[in-house]
Order: C-alpha cells, then sequence, then structure tokens
C-alpha cells in the first residue's frame, strides 16, 4: 500500500510572497524592535577600550532595558523603529520573494535545495536592505550624553540620516559594512528557511496524531508546557532572534494560506 503523502505546500506568485514576506516581518520587528535597540548598545558599549576603563550603562538585557526607558522614555525602547521597518520590508521582501520563486521552480525539492535557495535569497535581501540596517543602527544608538556610547550621529530622523551619509559618504558609504551583513544573513537565512521547512513537514505528518496544524502545535505546546517550551535548548544569542523568526515565519505563512484560499475562491 503506497504511503500518504504530506498535502503540498501553500503557494502563492512570488510578486504576492514579496508583499507578504515584508508584511510578516514588519510585524514582528515591532514585538522586537526594544531588544534591537538594546543588542545596538550593548555591542556599541566600550568598543575598542579594554575592560574595565569604561563606564557600563547597560548590564545584561533587563538592565538595559531598564536603563534605556528611564534615559529615553518608553519610547525610547522603539528608536530607530522606522528604518527598522523599513529594513525588515526590504530584506525579508526580497528575500522570500527569491524563496518562493525558487519554490515554483521545484528548485527547494533537490538535495540542499531549501539550504541553497534560502542563502542566496538571504545574500540579495541583506545587500537590498543594507543601507536601511546602517541607518536603523545609526538611530538606536542615539540617547542623552550621560548614557551615550559609541559615536552619536545626531540624525533627526530616517531622511535625514540618508541624506546625511549620502552627501558625506557618497551612494558607496550607504552600503558600508554589507560585507559583514551579507554573510551573516546567508547563513542565518539558510538555517532558517530550512528549518522552517522540514519543521512544517513534520507537523503536517503529525496531523490527526498529536496536532492539527502548525498553529494548533504553537498553542497546545504553550498551553501545556508554558512559552517557554517553544525556546528549548535556544541560548541567550536568540533573545532577539529566536522571536523575530517565530513571529516572522507564522506572519508569513499564515498570511500565505489566507492569500491562497481568496485566489482559490475567486476572491
Amino acid at each position: 500500500m503506497e504511503r500518504a503523502r504530506p498535502p503540498p505546500a501553500v503557494s502563492v506568485s512570488p510578486p504576492v510572497d514579496l508583499v507578504l514576506g515584508a508584511t510578516s516581518c514588519c510585524l514582528a520587528c515591532v514585538f522586537t524592535n526594544p531588544l534591537e535597540v538594546v543588542k545596538t548598545r550593548l555591542q556599541l558599549q566600550g568598543e575598542l577600550r579594554p575592560r574595565g576603563t569604561y563606564r557600563r550603562h547597560y548590564r545584561g538585557v533587563l538592565p538595559a532595558l531598564a536603563a534605556v526607558s528611564r534615559a529615553d522614555g518608553l519610547r525610547g525602547l522603539q528608536k530607530g523603529l522606522a528604518a527598522g521597518l523599513l529594513y525588515q520590508g526590504l530584506m525579508n521582501g526580497v528575500r522570500f520573494y527569491c524563496y518562493s520563486h525558487a519554490e515554483d521552480r521545484g528548485l527547494t525539492q533537490r538535495p540542499g535545495g531549501t539550504v541553497a535557495a534560502g542563502a542566496v535569497a538571504g545574500a540579495l535581501g541583506a545587500f537590498v536592505g543594507s543601507p536601511a540596517y546602517l541607518v536603523k543602527t545609526h538611530l538606536q544608538a542615539q540617547t542623552v550624553a550621560a548614557m551615550a556610547v559609541g559615536h552619536q550621529h545626531n540624525h533627526q530622523g530616517v531622511s535625514s540620516a540618508f541624506e546625511t551619509i549620502y552627501r558625506k559618504q557618497g551612494l558607496v558609504g550607504l552600503w558600508r559594512g554589507v560585507n559583514g551583513a551579507v554573510p551573516r544573513v546567508m547563513v542565518g537565512s539558510a538555517v532558517q528557511l530550512a528549518t522552517f521547512a522540514s519543521a512544517k513537514e513534520w507537523v503536517e505528518k503529525l496531523k490527526g496524531k498529536h496536532y492539527r496544524g502548525f498553529l494548533d502545535c504553537f498553542v497546545q505546546i504553550s498551553r501545556k508546557e508554558g512559552i517557554l517550551a517553544l525556546y528549548k535548548g535556544i541560548g541567550p544569542a536568540y533573545l532577539r532572534l529566536g522571536p523575530h523568526t517565530i513571529l516572522s515565519l507564522l506572519f508569513w505563512d499564515e498570511l500565505r494560506k489566507l492569500t491562497y484560499r481568496h485566489q482559490q475562491h475567486g476572491v
């Protein structure tokens, strides 16, 4: 007797996936941007200075969140959000568009296809979104003089930041740091999309056994084991990346399903 195959993945056109991918990651960015602000401050603190020779304003994730709130108010936790949304929209719009195109061409069905497609899609997305990421970092580092870490660019906003960087450093200056961003996003994208594809297939096979689908799996684990069970084995380095990845891919997959159902019914 032939083994039942899992149902095919939801398929929508690559241009639609560009919009859905951008939207899903922007939604996730709203929730995770405070952690991105803290990460930027922690990374810039004591830059190129021996340990113990500078004052530490930020000491770990939770104390840093409190320090930012005290210095800049609760709105300070969302510094750089506009630039962050622009980055997520550009980078992940391109990334999901390219990955969806690879799916439509059947490239992800080949051995190692999901990894290769995820890596290439990530590299292209990182390149396109690099200027927005640069501006986001500049804006997130800005704070009152007493709490300042790293160089303070004092941009008045996103458009002002783009204009200032272009005027001082030219077009090339907007892509400063792209050579570090591309390999980082390539690796992350390859692992993320390949893992998500495998996890989705696993959940599909479990339908009728433990879970009715991805969302049901998410809800059941949260309810019975607690929210922390969703992060089993995850280290502190993934405190920001974990939630952002889960929310981005969850939003993306659900938006694709919704779009596919509308297309099927001719809406």
